[in-house]
Formats: C-alpha cells, structure tokens, sequence
C-alpha cells in the first residue's frame, strides 16, 4: 500500500509514480490513493498503545436487501428471539468490559445487520447496558450507530440514542431513486429517507454518514446523477460510495440472470459523478477498499467534510489498533506490533448458536485475551 512505501521513505512523487508504472493504475486513481493514504496516516499518527476500540454487532434486519450477505436475520422469524440475544450479549459485554477497563477506549460502534431494527425499548435496554461496563460519555470518544435503512428508524430511537451520547449516525439510503429501491428490497421510500434525516438534525445530531451503491440493478449513470443530486440538498457529513459487489451469499448472487449489472465503463461514469458532487460538498476521501466479486473490480471510497472522518472505519482497514467485539458474527482483533502479526478470535454467526453457547464465546476470549 501506499503507507508501506511512505514508512520505507517513498516521497509522494514515487508513490505515485510505482502504483502507475507497477500496477497499470491511472494517474487520478493513484493521486485518490495518495490523498486517501494520507488522510489515514494523520489519524493513525494518533494511536497509542493503550488504544482499543469496541464492536457491538445487531445481527437482525426487518427484510434481507437483494445484495446482502451480511449476518443478518429477519425480524420475521427472530422476533421473539432478540430479548434472549440481548441478555446474551449483555454476558459478553460485562466481560470485554472488565477486560477493557486498563486501556483507553477511543470508539464505540454499533453495527448488523440493522440496530436500529431494535424497538426503542430494546435500543435502551443496550445502551444502558454498555453505560454499565464502558464510559460513553467520555471527553473524545467516537460513539456511532448503523441506523441504517429509514424504515427502522424513529425519532423515539434517535432520541434514546442521544440521551446516551450516540454522537455519529449512518442513514444508508443505497439510491434515491424510488424504482431501485423496490428492486431491491427497501420497504421505505425516498421521501422517507430525507424526512428521517433532519429529524436526525433536528435532535442534534452533527455527524452523519449516507451510503450510497453504484452499479445496482438496472441504474445508469442518469440515476446516480439524480441520486447525487438529492444527497447535495441533505449535505450529510460523510458519504461512503460504495460499488456493488455480487456476493456468494446474496439473493442476487442467487438470482444473477436476472438482473442486468452495470459494465465496467457506465460505472467509471458513476464514480466520477459521485466524487464530483463530493467535491462540492466540500467532502475528501479519507478511506478506501476493495472487495472480492466488486462488479467492474472498482473500490469504495468514504468521503468526509473537515474533520467529520469516522476513525474506526479507518482502524478496521488498516489493522493498527486492538478491537474487541461482541455478537454474532463479530470478530475481536489484537494486533501485536513488534511481531507484526495479529490473532482473531471469531463469535458464531447464528444467533440461536450464539444464545446457547454464548460462555463459550467468552471462553474463545479468554484465550486470547487473559
């Protein structure tokens, strides 16, 4: 990567110049690069030893999107099992809590799935919870819920999670055109989307995300430009564009033949689009990745405004810092940086696993790290 070669003492001229000519990566692609490298060198610069971050992982959603292939359960059909998946994660958390006590902890975040597919009952229920074990409201701490789709959020839940020091929020619209939406799976609409949005402003909330996907089914370049158009009028505070990627446990994996995907060169389209609105909104890239199965093999990038970066999205990329997680499907990360080597430990993904035998999930842990 382009940190590897600044910490062997590359200038930025030779960083961009090995990525061109040693891997056939254009001129604008490498520059992205460099600023996105950058980016993330000032926030890992940051770290200290005694840093940790913490994983909270709400593996329900109401309905499973066409991309999907996250560990996620339907509301549906685990109704009645989320009570039984709280107490269980209340059992790890008061674990990594007393675990975590000696270091420093720098985010919390809170993903799935879907959170805020929790009631608003719930969604204190866990709050009150973490309070117990971590301090949420101290000076500094990045503090974020995945919102996620509009249709799981409420005023009543944003509240509760601001009463607790929730201080960044994603709301993840994927496209702002009401079609696509239908194709895949959303049950809100897009007037939904931005009416959720300033309630969120409207409690206070300062720092939000929007994810959005280039290349789903049946969208042109026409569509993102729209989409583009209407995130502008929000002016949220982070962006994460994101490229769609087929993957094996999808619906649409299943049901490939059916849908027509977007070839590599209407997406160059889409991407440019987007990083054009994002410039003027005034938005930087910070971070960047790939995924196996991407379609066109492009990558997603996050862009922020000034100083509105998510620092654990960048700690989860670049492997510098411990993470314990709890739920499952999460994995806890410790790094051990004079070996250079880092040793995970892996929860079970199926919730009725993870109620069963959730003492042995804290066991695992154990292991690793006691």
């Amino acid at each position: 990567t382009i940190n590897e070669l600044l910490d062997k003492g590359y200038t930025e001229q030779q960083c961009l110049e090995y990525f061109i000519n040693g891997y056939d990566v254009t001129e604008k692609k490498a520059k992205i690069s460099l600023e996105v490298a950058k980016a993330e060198r000032n926030i890992l610069s940051q770290n200290k030893q005694n840093d940790i971050s913490l994983y909270v992982g709400i593996p329900f959603c109401h309905t499973k999107c066409l991309y999907c292939s996250f560990t996620s359960y339907p509301l549906t059909q685990y109704q009645n099992k989320v009570w039984n998946y709280l107490e269980a994660l209340q059992k790890e958390l008061c674990f990594l809590g007393k675990y975590a006590q000696p270091f420093d902890l720098k985010t919390v975040y809170i993903g799935g799935g879907k959170p805020t597919s929790l009631t608003a009952e719930q969604m204190e229920f866990l709050l009150d919870v973490l309070s117990q074990y971590f301090d949420l409201k101290k000076d500094g701490l990045e503090f974020c819920v995945e919102a996620g789709r509009p249709d799981t959020i409420t005023k009543e839940k944003l509240a509760v999670m601001k009463a607790y020091a929730v201080n960044r929020i994603s709301i993840n619209p994927q496209t702002m055109n009401q079609k696509t939406l239908d194709l895949i799976g959303r049950k809100h609409t897009v007037e939904e989307i931005k009416e959720i949005f300033y309630v969120a402003r409207d409690l206070g909330y300062d720092t939000i995300n929007m994810d959005l996907i280039l290349g789903l089914p049946e969208e042109t370049a026409q569509e993102v430009e729209h989409t583009m158009q209407e995130i502008e009028k929000l002016q949220p505070d982070n962006l994460t564009i994101h490229t769609l990627a087929v993957k094996r446990a999808s619906r649409l994996k299943e049901k490939f033949d059916l849908y027509t995907l977007t070839k590599a060169e209407e997406l160059e389209k889409m991407l440019s689009i987007s990083e054009k609105y994002a410039q003027k909104m005034h938005m930087k890239p910070y971070y960047m990745y790939r995924q196996k199965n991407m379609v066109g093999n492009f990558e997603n990038v996050g862009y922020c405004t000034f100083g509105k970066e998510c620092i654990y999205n960048v700690q989860i990329m670049e492997e510098k810092q411990n993470v314990i997680a709890a739920g499952a499907g999460a994995s806890t990360k410790i790094v051990y940086h004079q070996q250079n080597r880092i040793e995970r430990v892996f929860n079970v993904k199926s919730v009725d696993d993870y109620i069963l035998r959730i003492d042995e999930m804290i066991e695992r842990k154990k292991k690793l790290l006691l």
